[in-house]
């Protein structure tokens, strides 16, 4: 198994398999920032006000303005309230004009919405409005708590029964559940839906980058991660124009569904990782599928090499028992962990804060796809010249220092604030690629996913928290951003600690792991 890199020089690091099969893993990533980012839309909470037509059977020709000043309180600022209105009486027109209302209640024949953004959101269908406004938070904490155990599920479960049946299940979760999330007529089945969504979406993601990374040769390793990176980044752009013209959630889902078909039925044909295979004790089926590949790349595979990766090897037992009982292991897991939980903090952070910057939420939104795709172009550069420890440093602290710039910005300043927040999370994003490959080659084949799926287990506890996090500004504004700025370039200080792993094959086992210093 320590000769699998030869193997790859032999059949090709980086040929016409491998960049087929990069793409087909790929392209999904193209599609899954709408399950995610869709939540900025879908759950925009647009303008609205009590619906008080009762008074309209006292006056039928009353305009909307005169409507409105009769039936609803102002607040404060001089504006209508959009959760109380006036308690509905008995009297003619003329007694309500000449004395008018002042008990008030709160809107009790529901709400009419503004229209002007959004023909209808899930605020809109299931009046998630005033006193049921926290749902809206809560269905955010639902999908990043599907995503969390799809983690959690996916990445041992890759381990066990292989890395293409852990790409194909929640592949075919995502699709099912999307079309059912468009068809909910109520708030409870909405999520228990979205929860399966992201179950889906977490063990797709936590598993994908791996199958790619398993296939590709050590110096083209970088674009196994970067790539599903880049077209997750094109999904988000793609994102902004889907949502600008298509401005109803549930045709929105379906719309997505599509898509996700056509995944769903072809990937069932991908192949299986034969380091794994090899690594599992099934020689004979790696040696096939090697064979296979070197066709696809119209390369020759020498007697010799199949000789020896015919020999059945012992099976070296991982999982989180071998974690544990090496020291060196565990003090790269906690600080790649604790690197993973801070940038993916600050991320979540910004992306469900993104309608308080200032600027139109679609140009923002596209704003952060087109600024991420040059990014990760760039970070395969750094993965490369720069190196693995360096890049993630470097990402991490400048990312948190942006970001916490952001707090020197006087309020209201839109334009500064969308800069130095999207260049702060193109930062993150950065890091989260970087993040992805890393854990990948610090750790041994046996539970080299168990790593990445428990490592992915924090990154989405981020996500839980993040909702939570920016809840707190109730008490300061600048709360939330020290938090996630803080902790990034604690993290990013950490992996100073770590070793670099530039240019070296995956290790095969314990030994190999541990001996990387």
């Amino acid at each position: 198994m320590s000769d699998f890199g030869k193997v790859l020089n032999t059949i090709g690091e980086f040929g016409l398999f491998q960049k087929l099969l990069l793409l087909a893993l790929c392209f999904p990533n193209l599609i899954m920032p709408f399950h995610f980012a869709s939540l900025i839309f879908v759950q925009s909470d647009p303008d609205r006000r009590c619906n008080t037509d009762w008074i309209l059977r006292k006056g039928p020709n009353l305009t909307t303005e005169e409507q409105l000043n009769l039936t609803l309180p102002r607040e404060q600022d001089g504006a209508l309230s959009r959760c109380l209105m006036f308690v509905p009486v008995d009297w003619d027109i003329d007694t309500i004009r000449a004395y008018g209302l002042n008990e008030t209640t709160g809107c009790q024949n529901g709400w009419v919405y503004d229209k002007t953004m959004y023909e209808a959101t899930i605020v809109t269908d299931f009046d998630l409005a005033c006193q049921n406004v926290d749902f809206v938070k809560v269905a955010q904490s639902v999908l990043m708590a599907g995503i969390l155990l799809g983690s959690l599920l996916f990445g041992p479960f890759a381990e066990s029964f292989g890395r293409k049946r852990a790409n194909q299940i929640p592949v075919v979760l995502m699709f099912i559940f999307t079309v059912t999330t468009g068809l909910c007529p109520n708030f409870y089945l909405y999520s228990a839906s979205h929860f399966m969504v992201g179950v889906g979406y977490g063990g797709f993601r936590v598993n994908c980058i791996l199958l790619a990374t398993e296939w590709v040769g050590v110096t083209k390793r970088s674009y196994g991660t970067c790539m599903t990176q880049i077209f997750g980044a094109s999904g988000q752009c793609i994102l902004a124009g889907l949502v600008y013209f298509i401005r109803d959630w549930r045709l929105a889902q379906w719309v997505t569904a599509a898509p996700l078909a056509v995944v769903a039925m072809y990937i069932w044909f991908i192949p299986e990782s034969a380091r794994w295979l090899m690594d599992r004790g099934r020689a004979e089926e790696g040696k096939l599928l090697i064979l296979k590949v070197a066709a696809v790349n119209r390369c020759t595979v020498p007697d010799s090499l199949l000789e020896n990766m015919a020999q059945e090897r012992p099976v070296e037992k991982g999982g989180v028992k071998s974690l544990i009982k090496s020291p060196v292991l565990r003090k790269y897991f906690s600080i790649l962990t604790l690197a993973w939980f801070s940038l993916n903090l600050s991320f979540y952070s910004l992306t469900f804060n993104v309608g308080s910057f200032g600027l139109d939420i679609f140009l923002t939104q596209l704003i952060f796809g087109l600024t991420e795709l040059p990014a990760h172009v760039i970070c395969i550069w750094l993965l490369e010249v720069v190196g693995r420890k360096l890049s993630l440093m470097g990402t991490l602290l400048f990312g948190g220092l942006l970001c916490i710039l952001t707090l020197a910005v006087p309020q209201g300043t839109a334009i500064a604030v969308t800069i130095l927040a999207t260049a702060g999370r193109v930062f993150m994003n950065c890091a989260g690629s970087i993040c992805n490959i890393y854990v990948q080659e610090l750790f041994p084949t046996s539970f080299r996913q168990t790593a990445s799926g428990l490592g992915a287990i924090a990154t989405r506890i981020a996500g839980l928290l993040a909702p939570s996090l920016n809840m707190l500004a109730v008490f300061h504004w600048a709360i939330p951003t020290v938090v996630f700025s803080s902790l990034s370039m604690v993290g990013g200080a950490l992996v100073f600690l770590l070793p670099e792993t530039r240019r070296t094959e995956l290790p095969d086992s314990m030994d190999e792991a541990e001996g990387k210093r």
